[in-house]
């Protein structure tokens, strides 16, 4: 392996991975080092990814980010969240903007079908519902991916769905400081 695959395996396993990753574990899985290990990490940085330490290892954002507004019928949530993950996205939260309360957010963190399952089964066995309910089905959805192409191709998935939902005058254009796509904003 080359130097610049390792660094760009190592930039994927922080992206993939729920919690941070520690040197000593990206050495043990590369077969490297822990010192090329921080020589990589400074190099991805020096590249412009972000990649944070902590006590418990690195993390790193995904190469994008963008929120959706979408509204639904509960019998749809499976149906929306598998487009989104099915192109290799990430549903990191959901979030409502009540008139109110204001933001009301839940952190889901769905990579893949499973996660998407185990998600619904959650909700099911439960009394709580989907934090959807409290706004008739409007909702937001922070996705994250590797590339702006992989959001356009949700986004447009979305679209054509019907899943994307207007922007109303009494809410903020920027929620939470990043885009929204709704189905005015194609």
């Amino acid at each position: 392996m080359t130097r610049d695959e390792r660094q760009k395996e190592i930039l994927q396993i922080l992206r993939e991975s729920a919690d941070p990753v520690s040197g000593a574990a990206l050495a043990r899985r590369l077969g490297v080092s822990r010192q090329i290990i921080v020589q990589d990490i400074a190099a991805i940085r020096g590249g412009g990814a972000e990649v944070i330490s902590t006590t418990r290892g690195y993390t790193a954002k995904p190469g994008a980010s963008r929120v959706f507004k979408v509204s639904h019928s509960d019998s749809e949530v499976e149906e929306e969240l598998t487009m989104i993950v099915d192109e290799g996205a990430v549903v990191e939260d959901v979030f409502i903007f009540h008139k109110v309360y204001g933001v009301m957010r839940g952190e889901l963190h769905l990579r893949s079908r499973r996660d998407i399952e185990a998600y619904l089964a959650k909700i099911a066995s439960g009394s709580s519902s989907l934090l959807m309910n409290v706004t008739s089905g409007y909702h937001y959805h922070t996705v994250t991916a590797e590339s702006e192409e992989v959001l356009d191709l949700v986004g447009e998935k979305l679209r054509r769905r019907g899943f994307l939902a207007p922007l109303q005058d009494y809410e903020p254009g920027d929620l939470v400081n990043q885009k929204i796509q709704s189905n005015q904003t194609q």
